[in-house]
């Protein structure tokens, strides 16, 4: 194998890892984030923990954000908890650096 091969491969198990990283992080916030809207319409414990799963879940209906965020404010209004659509973004933000610090560290 030459030089360039052996780079190429280290790039590509690199990018791998990447990206396998990024997808813990992201599950690990909505996961979090989940855990904390469960409190907030008086889930607990089991509940709250399959409630957090749900959450996990949305993210696979489409790229981005916006299905989790659908989801937990549905989830909200459901149960009459006045919490904005900014306060869940900015919650969303901050347990993102919270999850990375989870897996990472």
């Amino acid at each position: 194998m030459t030089t360039f091969d052996d780079r190429k491969d280290a790039f590509e198990k690199k990018h791998a890892h990447d990206q396998e990283t990024a997808f813990k992080v992201t599950a690990r916030r909505n996961k979090l984030l989940g855990l904390w809207v469960a409190e907030h319409i008086g889930l607990s414990g089991d509940a709250a923990e399959a409630y957090a799963k749900d959450v996990v879940a949305a993210d696979f209906e489409e790229a981005g954000d916006e299905d989790v965020i659908r989801k937990v404010l549905a989830d909200l209004a459901a149960k009459q908890v006045d919490l904005s659509e900014h306060r869940v973004r900015a919650r969303l933000s901050e347990l993102a650096d919270e999850a990375r610090k989870q897996i990472m560290g």
